[in-house]
């Protein structure tokens, strides 16, 4: 009888280092868990902040076109303005067209006969 005291002392010191083992591995995973979710965190931070500044272009950028925009309206002729309304009803591509004022000459033709003659 003396044994099974020792026995069921051992038995518990078991049971009881067992239940500390799966106290300590719950900690560990716990521990794990949270650096995750702080490298998650972090990660989602940074990933907002490059999202921040490209919003931050994406609006400067569209002030910019929305401002070139009015200009072109305010300087394109009340025939250009129909022409493109048209294009943009029948969703045909803008023609290229020189703005107005700006016409090329024709070509010249080489003269034949303008060098010195002999």
């Amino acid at each position: 009888m003396i044994g099974k005291p020792i026995n069921h002392g051992n038995n518990m010191k078991i049971q009881s280092s067992s239940g500390a083992s799966v106290v300590a591995i719950d900690n560990k995973i716990e521990q794990a868990m949270d650096l995750v979710k702080s490298h998650l965190m972090y990660a989602v931070r940074e990933e907002v902040e490059v999202l921040k500044e490209q919003i931050k272009e994406l609006i400067e950028k569209n002030s910019q076109l929305e401002q070139e925009n009015n200009l072109l309206k305010t300087l394109a002729s009340p025939e250009q303005l129909a022409q493109f309304q048209a294009q943009l009803q029948t969703g045909s591509p803008p023609a290229t067209t020189q703005p107005q004022g700006t016409t090329q000459p024709p070509a010249q033709p080489a003269s034949q006969g303008s060098g010195p003659t002999a």
